[in-house]
C-alpha cells in the first residue's frame, strides 16, 4: 500500500501556490511509494462530511505553476481548533475538531502534513504537530512577514503589481500636476510598499512601522509642487497610521474570520492632508486583490517549486514540525514555534530601509 501525505492551502491565495503543489507532486512522482492528497479549502476537506479530497498526480498539476490561486481552493475563516458553529440561537460560536482531524488523517492512512499558508496557517501547523502530527510549513504570504525566512513566495509578484501601478500613476499625475496616493496591502509589515516605493520612484513611503507626521509630508510635497506645478506619487501601506493614532479597519461579520479588515489609509491620508492646508488636486488609488491574483513571476514560480520539492524532501527525512525556508542561497528548514514567535518587520537598520532615506524617500517622520 502506498503511502500518503496531504496537502492544503490557508489563508489568503497568493501567486506561486500552485507552484508549491506542483513542486511537491513531481517531486513525489520519484519516489514510487507515495501518493499526493489534496484538501480542498484548508482543512475543511477533510473535517466536512462528506470529505472534499482529491489524488494529486503528475497530470493533475500539469502546468498549473503558471496559475494564480490555488486548484486546491483557501479559507481564512475557522480551522480545526475553532470550527465555526451555529448556536440555537442563532449566533455563531467554535468548536475544537483537532482531535477528530487526527483521528481522520489515521483513518485516510495519511502520515505526514504539509501545511502552505501564513502566519496564522503556521500557528494551527505548531499546534498540530504538538498533538502528535506530522506537520510541514511552507510560508505563505504577499506580505513577506514570516520570520525565518529571508522571502516569502508571491511576495515578489505583489511587489511587480503594484511597481506597475505606480509606474502609471506617475503618468497621470504628472500630466494633471496631481498627488496620487497608492493604498497597498500590508497589514502589520511595509514591505510591499517600501520596495514597490523604492523601485517605482515615490517621493513618499509610508508604512505601519513608522508612524507618520503629516507635517512632515505637507513639506515634501510644497518641496516638489511650486507654483502650481509637479507631481508626488505618495505610496501607503493599508497598516500606516499616523502619530498617535490607529489603522483604519473595521470588525469582520464574516463567519469565522478572525481579522478586521483594513482599508481606508489612503482616503484618511488625502483627507488629513486637506485639513492640514494643502490645496493640490489629490487622488487615491486602491489596489486591493489585484496584488493577490494573475501569474506569479519567475521568481516566485522558482522559490515555490523550491519550496514544494523541500517540503517532500523534508517528508522522507521525517523532519517534522519545522517550516521550509529562504535562506540566501540555500533552501532549509526552520522549526516552525520559532516562526510564529515574531513577526518579520522592517527595522529601523533595514538596509533597504536605509536605501530609501539615502535617495531622498520621505518616510513620515
Amino acid at each position: 500500500m502506498r503511502k500518503r501525505a496531504l496537502v492544503l492551502t490557508g489563508g489568503g491565495d497568493c501567486p506561486g501556490l500552485n507552484a508549491v503543489i506542483r513542486g511537491i507532486v513531481k517531486r513525489s512522482s520519484r519516489e514510487r511509494d507515495w501518493e499526493i492528497i489534496g484538501s480542498y479549502e484548508a482543512f475543511n476537506g477533510i473535517l466536512r462530511e462528506p470529505m472534499e479530497l482529491i489524488i494529486l498526480d503528475e497530470q493533475k498539476v500539469s502546468g498549473v505553476h503558471v496559475k494564480g490561486g490555488t486548484i486546491i481552493g483557501t479559507t481564512n475563516k475557522g480551522g480545526p481548533f475553532a470550527w465555526p458553529v451555529k448556536n440555537p440561537d442563532g449566533t455563531w460560536g467554535s468548536v475544537d475538531r483537532s482531535d477528530e482531524l487526527l483521528r481522520k488523517l489515521q483513518y485516510q492512512g495519511i502520515e505526514a502534513v504539509i501545511n502552505i499558508g501564513g502566519d496564522g496557517s503556521q500557528r494551527i501547523s505548531q499546534a498540530l504537530y504538538e498533538k502528535g502530527c506530522n506537520v510541514i510549513g511552507v510560508p505563505k504570504t504577499i506580505d513577506n512577514d514570516l520570520a525565518g525566512t529571508d522571502f516569502t513566495f508571491g511576495f515578489q509578484t505583489a511587489v511587480e503589481i503594484a511597481t506597475d501601478a505606480v509606474d502609471k500613476l506617475v503618468t497621470t499625475a504628472a500630466s494633471h500636476n496631481r498627488i496620487f496616493i497608492l493604498e497597498v496591502m500590508g497589514r502589520d509589515a511595509g514591505w510591499i510598499a517600501l520596495h514597490s516605493a523604492v523601485a517605482g520612484g515615490a517621493e513618499i513611503c509610508l508604512i505601519p512601522e513608522n508612524p507618520y507626521d503629516v507635517n512632515k509630508i505637507l513639506e515634501r510635497i510644497h518641496k516638489r509642487i511650486t507654483y502650481g506645478r509637479g507631481f508626488v506619487i505618495i505610496v501607503i501601506a493599508e497598516g500606516a497610521k499616523p502619530l498617535g493614532g490607529d489603522v483604519v479597519a473595521e470588525e469582520s461579520i464574516e463567519v469565522g474570520y478572525a481579522h478586521k479588515h483594513l482599508g481606508g489609509a489612503a482616503s484618511r491620508l488625502k483627507k488629513e492632508l486637506m485639513d492640514a492646508g494643502c490645496e493640490e488636486d489629490i487622488r487615491v488609488t486602491i489596489l486591493g486583490h489585484l496584488q493577490r491574483g494573475g501569474t506569479p513571476s519567475a521568481y516566485d514560480r522558482i522559490l515555490a517549486t523550491q519550496f514544494g520539492a523541500k517540503a517532500f524532501e523534508m517528508i522522507l527525512s521525517k523532519d517534522f514540525g519545522k517550516m521550509v525556508a529562504y535562506k540566501h542561497p540555500n533552501i532549509v528548514a526552520v522549526p516552525i514555534k520559532e516562526v510564529i514567535s515574531t513577526y518579520n518587520i522592517v527595522k529601523p537598520d533595514d538596509q533597504l530601509l536605509k536605501t530609501a532615506r539615502g535617495i531622498g524617500i520621505c518616510m513620515g517622520d
